[in-house]
């Protein structure tokens, strides 16, 4: 169930399931508002999307009522999250699953915001999005390749393919707008090649592993896997979480790998990532292919989850094609 596209003159809800948008400085959420103006939409503030707790959050049931009242209120179009976090699975058990599918709309964000995509994909077959944060449009600099893939995305209906960025970051944006380091781009690189075509399923890893033996985990048969995680996560716990990931139901009909670039506080190498690749009997035979433009550094593509890709990758090349969206 792919939600109405968006359009000049909608109105995008900008809600706070994980952390608080309490904590994004009054100038990124400036900024972050006016682009969006320019784009032609009308944006509004959740009630509660400032309220902040002990863990820069805020009380699952207020992060509830936004949610709900984002997707019942029928003039709003599209749905954005402020932020990422920690906590946006409390939220599952007790989200109104029916009450998203009667409305579907198009929901935005990633990182946390992974475990209620998928959970929404799972329960209602509504497609969601893994894209920019509503703060996100408040980056000033190395934004325009973000914001091309969004519109294609969640403005167009045609497939499209995705190429690598020119160039990326991995610094503090958000502190610092002007003085920023941008490292030219090497490209994508081949773990295995293969052709394969498929139904979108993942986001954060270390988020996506927590729907493990719940409801709320998507079917993984023939689809083509979406994964990357921050510098939180060193290459032994990426090993230990994919290998969580290999063991679900339905892997062994998993049709492909792309896996989204590292921080580079990960620690993670190309050589350390093939190392723990083939040590993957369960992905022998399926394409992957990693260094992609998502995740956690920028900029970044967006990609719809419950949506169909194809991915072909050669021993020195690759190509990625969103086919519906």
């Amino acid at each position: 169930m792919i939600p109405p596209k968006l359009k000049p003159g909608d109105e995008i809800r900008i809600i706070a399931p994980s952390k608080s948008l309490g904590i994004i400085a009054r100038e990124v959420r400036e900024i972050a508002r006016r682009r969006l103006e320019e784009m032609g939409f009308r944006v509004t503030i959740s009630k509660h999307a400032e309220e902040m707790d002990r863990f820069r959050s805020s009380s699952a049931e207020a992060r509830l009522e936004d949610l709900h009242e984002a997707f019942a209120d029928p003039k709003v179009k599209g749905i954005l999250t402020a932020i990422g976090g920690y906590n946006c699975n409390q939220l599952l058990k007790n989200l109104d699953y029916d009450l998203i599918r009667k409305n579907p709309k198009v929901f935005c964000g990633y990182s946390d915001i992974t475990a209620l995509q998928n959970a929404i994909y799972a329960k209602t077959g509504l497609v969601t999005y893994s894209g920019p944060h509503f703060s996100s449009f408040g980056m000033k600099k190395g934004f325009e390749y973000t914001m091309d893939s969004f519109r294609k995305c969640l403005m167009g209906e045609e497939p499209f393919s995705v190429r690598p960025s020119p160039a990326w970051s991995d610094d503090l944006w958000f502190q610092d707008q002007e003085n920023r380091r941008f490292i030219p781009n090497d490209g994508w690189f081949v773990l295995s090649p293969g052709e394969a075509r498929g139904k979108v399923i993942g986001g954060n890893l270390s988020t996506f592993v927590l729907l493990h033996g719940t409801e709320y985990l998507p079917d993984l048969a023939d689809a083509i896997l979406f994964l990357e995680d921050d510098g939180e996560v060193h290459p032994e716990l990426f090993d230990r979480y994919l290998q969580s990931l290999l063991h679900q139901p339905g892997f062994d009909r998993v049709k492909g790998l792309v896996i989204g670039r590292f921080q580079r506080d990960s620690r993670m190498s190309r050589d350390v990532l093939a190392a723990i690749i083939r040590s993957k009997p369960e992905l022998t035979g399926i394409p992957v292919v990693a260094d992609l433009d998502f995740g956690h550094t920028v900029p970044f593509f967006t990609f719809p989850i419950g949506g169909q890709a194809r991915l072909t990758a050669r021993e020195d090349e690759a190509e990625l094609i969103l086919l519906t969206h």
